[in-house]
């Protein structure tokens, strides 16, 4: 994750945020990949989340091969304040492959200079694509948090991955005990509420892998918690 936003100076601001949920095997034994927080981190410590974090500045200036499809990218802007359906797929694909050493792709070449925090996945003669990103589900966090998100949940199928997806070594440390955990055992291990409920949905999905009728929205405002469904349809023509 890259420090230097404005958001970074005030740590109650909501800040934008995608995660990325890989699965393997949906159609046999579905399995999901997450890792450990570290037991000093701010926020969630020793939770086993998927990868992810916020949005950075700089992840709207990188150029997607191929976008977010709909329904998904409709659904994506529905009830937020700014066009994030490029900045958010690429914080997906960047914190996936900082925190895991995977690279979520299509084979190609960058054109033009390929920024510093990126050069190692250009390496790996991927460019960032979203095409085979589903959105997943949105939730923010409750208040009175030591950090608060409003996390974009993104789902996409393991074969996706450009080379071994079980080598993390070109992962940072900022996940430990990373690991390909099968959905039956999943809530054996030390998660947030939130990655609980996420996991509920995956596992009606690993089953029916197609853009859901709708997508959970988990939205914790100041003055009230709100349970809603984001469906991304167009506005109706008056009669």
């Amino acid at each position: 994750m890259t420090a230097g936003s404005q958001a970074d100076t005030d740590k109650s601001a909501i800040r934008n945020a995608a995660a990325i949920i890989v699965l393997r095997d949906a159609s046999t034994t579905p399995r999901v990949l997450m890792g450990q927080r570290g037991s000093s981190a701010a926020f969630m410590p020793k939770k086993f989340v998927f990868p992810g974090g916020a949005v950075d500045p700089e992840d709207a200036d990188i150029t997607l091969a191929r976008p977010l499809p709909d329904p998904c990218a409709t659904r994506l802007s529905e009830d937020s304040d700014k066009d994030l359906n490029a900045a958010l797929p690429v914080t997906a694909i960047r914190e996936l492959w900082e925190e895991t050493g995977l690279a979520l792709g299509i084979p190609g070449t960058w054109a033009g200079t390929v920024p510093t925090d990126w050069q190692g996945y250009a390496d790996t003669g991927c460019v960032p694509s979203a095409h085979a990103l589903q959105f997943f589900f949105r939730a923010i966090t409750p208040p009175g948090r030591p950090r608060r998100f409003d996390a974009r949940f993104f789902v996409v199928d393991a074969s996706e991955i450009i080379g071994d997806p079980d080598d993390f070594s070109a992962a940072c440390d900022e996940l430990s005990h990373l690991q390909w955990i099968p959905l039956a055992r999943a809530r054996e291990f030390d998660l947030p509420f939130i990655t609980e409920v996420v996991l509920a949905e995956l596992a009606a999905y690993a089953r029916n892998p197609a853009p859901p009728a709708s997508v959970p929205f988990f939205r914790n405002d100041d003055e009230e918690s709100l349970f809603l469904r984001l469906r991304g349809l167009a506005p109706q023509a008056d009669d």
